[in-house]
This record gives structure tokens, sequence and C-alpha cells, in this order.
């Protein structure tokens, strides 16, 4: 009996004297200084080693900048991109910039659009999608028009994303040209006139690229069943094996909830077409 109370002891004893566990913070608790902190760069020290002139210095500060988010460190990565750099100093200064998400950047960023390097190009392109505003949508339309087909397409996906509903007459132009990321911007922002005016181009434009445009228009619930059973009706009218492929995939994908209308209309144009649809340019 006194062993076991002994033991009994013991395990109490250990038990009260246990530290109690951490408290998780409630959802949505405001961070502590030391988490914040870690978030924040020594923006002294970042705008010394931006402008130092060594290399190494300049691509770690970059680097710093880039892994910690912190947005007060925008106006100095733009103070470099103004000054111009080396290449690798400019891809990772637009880099970072792009990864602050400041439009403020985006004048920054806008003439490297046309820089001699096609990865500073390239850079910039995908940087201004993210850093958004009028300027990087100006920025954009003009990289339609640029002799870098990656820049191209990059423009008319990131109009696209951008909503940049003003670049519609832009996009259309570069479709013309076979730019093909613009045949998906264009379905994503067309109201019902330009929407009927990417439609019209079925049957001139090869219609791989057209597939992107009709779909995003198939599948934006805002759009008109009467809209979506036009571009229905237009491929099927091309009779071909891409045609039906196309419609009958999208068929599969039709939502349950999706209106029983278009879904009907695909149907009947899948099984009007049927397996001996021709060849593409037949």
């Amino acid at each position: 009996m006194l062993a076991g109370f002994g033991w009994f002891q013991t395990t109490l004893g250990a038990a009260q004297t246990k530290p109690a566990a951490a408290k998780k913070p409630a959802s949505g608790a405001p961070k502590s200084p030391d988490a914040a902190a870690a978030n924040q760069v020594d923006l002294e020290r970042v705008r010394a080693d931006l402008e130092s002139g060594d290399e190494a210095k300049i691509l770690g500060a970059l680097e710093t900048v880039e892994r910690t988010g912190d947005v007060r460190a925008a106006q100095l990565v733009e103070a470099l991109l103004k000054r111009g750099a080396s290449v690798p100093v400019l891809k990772a200064a637009i880099s970072a910039a792009g990864s602050l998400k400041q439009t403020s950047s985006s004048a920054a960023i806008s003439p490297y659009l046309q820089h001699r390097s096609p990865e500073v190009r390239r850079a910039a392109a995908k940087a201004l999608i993210k850093t958004k505003g009028p300027t990087a949508v100006k920025a954009l339309r003009q990289g339609l028009r640029s002799s870098d087909a990656v820049v191209r397409g990059t423009a008319a996906t990131g109009l696209g994303e951008l909503g940049a509903k003003e670049a519609l007459a832009d996009l259309f132009g570069a479709l013309d040209h076979y730019v093909g990321e613009a045949a998906a911007s264009i379905g994503l922002l067309c109201g019902a006139a330009d929407c009927d005016k990417l439609l019209a181009r079925v049957g001139r434009v090869p219609f791989q690229i057209m597939t992107s445009g009709l779909d995003q228009i198939l599948f934006r619930r805002e759009i008109s069943d009467e809209q979506k059973i036009k571009v229905v009706a237009q491929v099927r009218e091309l009779g071909t094996q891409d045609a039906r492929a196309f419609l009958a995939e999208v068929l599969a994908r039709w939502p349950k909830d999706a209106s029983p209308r278009v879904r009907q209309a695909l149907d009947a144009a899948v099984k009007a077409i049927g397996g001996a649809g021709r060849k593409q340019g037949g």
C-alpha cells in the first residue's frame, strides 16, 4: 500500500508541476511584434546595398526584399530600376517589384518591355500583371505590338486578368495577327457586341486559336443563353472534326446546374456533326 501510495504522490506531483500548454493565438489576432519584424527589412541597409554598385550585394538585397515582401522597400527597388543596371540585376529587381505588387512600381517597370534582353522584357510583362493599375494596362496594350512573341502573349493574357475592357480593340488587333492568348482575354472581357465580333472570326481565324475565347464565353455565368447558343450554332456550322471535339469536350464539362437549353444545343450539335466530321480545312 505504501509503495502504491508513493507512486501516486510522484505521479500527482509531476502532473502538478507540468507546465501548461501554450495557448494558440485566436484566429485573426494581430501578429506579435517579433513576427511582424521578421517580415521587415533594414531599409537603410537595403538602400546602401542597392546603391553600392556591388552586384553581389545588390542581388542579395533584392532577394531579401522579395523573400520578406516588405512593401516599404518598393521605392528603393523603383529607384534602382530608374537608374538602370546589368541584366541579372534588372531581372531580380523586376521580379522583386512584381512580388511587392505596388501600383507605383508599374511606371518604373514599363520601359523594360522594350529592353534589348528577352529575359528582361518578359520579366517586365509578367511583373506588370502583378503591379496593376492604369500604367500597367497602358504598357501591356503596347506590349501587344512587341516584336517578342512571348511578350505579346503575356500582355494579351495580362489584359484579360486585369479586366481591361478598354483594351478590347487592341486585343482584336492582336488576335487578327494570330496572338492566340488574345482570344481567351476577349472571351473573358466581351459584352454582347464584342462577343459577336469574336464569333464572326470563327472560320477566318484558325479554330485552334479561337477555342479558348469561345470556351470563356460558354462558361461565363453572366452571358445569356442566347449568346451561348449562337456560339454553339456557329461552331456546329463548321462541321469539322475539331469543331465536334471542342463541343463534345465542352458538353462533358457542362455543370449540372447550368442552362439545360445550352446543354441541349451542345448535345444536338455533337450528334449532328457525328463521327465523320470534315477534317479542318475540308
